[in-house]
């Protein structure tokens, strides 16, 4: 019976120092970008400059100039008061010397940072810049026709360029591999966490097809996670809504006065920790009082890992993540939603009203992980690898480029090149067609226990859930 929850590559391959690049945005008069200054490569830097070394995909740093248009709402205000509101990644006196030097220009000249913004002004920036490292996997091919490319995302690497990403994005991989002319169609996203199957139309027509039929729900798709503790053996469904605190952060929470959101959940396999004494012997539910007398503290009381199947019925931003953080079963290597230092012990379970923690509150934790301190989930706790982790997690380094004086960061750590959470299915509601990857490796049984390689079909998530959302059944 459903149960309703509706509660208040190891080879390095090393390449020779290379010279700066310089890459210039393409000409787009009469065309207004986004909010933040977006820019696109000019065809003369292919190859785009990849290298391999230690396990993962470089790019050598390169000179790029962003463009923008001036915006309505930056029309008659100072030049440095727009990059000191809207540009944030860098420090005033950065962009207040930028504009002294040229860097920074206004129709192609250097200008005051006292300049007053007008209509039909283009604001150009050229800096010198360094995109983190991506996992060396590479993107998987599950299949092609000529119309669809349906692949298999390795974690870890942003679908589009985004924010520090540019050729170190699944587009710009697979245009490497193909050719500088070739064009995606995007028909679905994944977080850049988030392993699995994606859609790449080659033509507009064949991406609009399938992006039709997702948004009329008659696209069923099955996710697996995996998540602390032991998950209940029944099906669960989460109609908790969904309200984003933070649009920079992509942030959200379970909220009552959020936009409506229902997934469906169910485990596949559970397993107990190799250490009995790593936890105690109580029981794994969060509403239970645990062997110590902690109350409220579903942490303390989890032991091993469950592999959970799930049925996204809607389709918001970190839903999966956040009705998992909810029901007191997170996903075990998640950097926000299973991170202590952010949410506290009880990592945010069973608090709609906000009453543990803020939203004020928790954008601060988030807004230090990776500057002041190193994101990490519960998963990483263990006394063994803790340390371990800490170390190579991606922060500021403390040094800076001999080139742009930026400050430099680490390389990623694992748990911010992986997120156990996999697209693993997406199949017509009608059985037109169906698609289905393998399971990824965290999600096999572990070494000397025994447990499922693969899943059925998806009539029980779909059975839960049938009767109010028959458009997937």
């Amino acid at each position: 019976m459903s149960q309703i929850i509706d509660v208040p590559p190891s080879a390095a391959v090393v390449l020779p120092e290379l010279e700066t690049l310089t890459i210039n945005e393409a000409s787009t008069e009469g065309k207004e970008k986004s909010a933040s200054e977006s820019a696109t490569p000019s065809a003369g830097t292919w190859p785009p400059p990849y290298y391999f070394e230690n396990g993962l995909r470089r790019v050598a740093p390169y000179h790029f100039t962003y463009k923008t248009w001036c915006k309505q709402r930056w029309r008659g205000r100072p030049l440095i008061d727009v990059f000191e509101s809207e540009f944030r990644d860098r420090p005033l006196a950065y962009y207040k010397n930028a504009m002294e030097t040229g860097q920074i220009c206004v129709n192609g000249k250097r200008t005051s940072p006292n300049h007053i913004l007008k209509n039909g002004e283009l604001v150009s920036h050229t800096i010198h810049r360094h995109e983190p490292p991506v996992t060396a996997d590479p993107v998987g091919i599950l299949h092609e026709d000529e119309d669809m490319i349906v692949i298999n995302k390795p974690s870890g690497i942003p679908v589009h360029p985004a924010g520090r990403y540019n050729f170190n994005s699944v587009i710009e991989i697979m245009k490497a591999e193909r050719s500088p002319e070739w064009v995606a169609y995007t028909c679905n996203r994944l977080d850049r966490l988030t392993s699995g199957i994606m859609f790449v139309a080659k033509n507009p027509k064949a991406a609009d097809r399938l992006s039709i039929q997702i948004k009329q729900r008659t696209v069923r798709k099955e996710y697996i996670a995996r998540v602390i503790g032991n998950f209940p053996d029944e099906e669960v469904v989460c109609n908790q809504p969904l309200l984003q605190i933070s649009p920079k952060l992509g942030l959200n929470r379970v909220r009552a006065n959020g936009k409506t959101a229902r997934t469906v959940f169910k485990k596949l396999a559970y397993y107990p920790p190799r250490d009995s004494r790593q936890r105690n012997q109580g029981t794994d539910h969060p509403e239970a009082e645990d062997a110590t007398g902690e109350k409220g503290k579903p942490w303390l009381r989890k032991e091993g890992y469950s592999i959970v199947r799930c049925l996204p019925v809607t389709g918001r931003t970190h839903q999966i993540r956040v009705h998992l953080q909810h029901l007191g079963h997170p996903i075990q290597n998640d950097p926000i939603y299973a991170n202590q230092r952010v949410w506290g012990v009880k990592l945010g379970y069973d608090d709609p009203e906000a009453l543990e923690n803020t939203d004020e509150d928790i954008i601060t934790r988030l807004n230090r992980m990776g500057k002041e301190e190193v994101a990490d989930a519960v998963a990483y706790h263990d006394e063994m690898v803790d340390e371990y982790y800490k170390r190579k997690a991606e922060k500021m380094s403390g040094e800076l480029c001999k080139v742009c004086d930026t400050p430099l960061y680490t390389d990623p750590g694992l748990q911010e090149l992986s997120l156990w959470l996999h697209s693993l299915r997406y199949e017509d509601a009608d059985g037109d067609w169906s698609y289905v990857s393998p399971l990824p490796e965290w999600a096999l049984p572990p070494s000397g226990m025994s447990g499922p390689t693969e899943v059925g079909g998806m009539e029980e998530l779909v059975s839960a859930v049938k009767d109010v959302n028959p458009e997937i059944a």
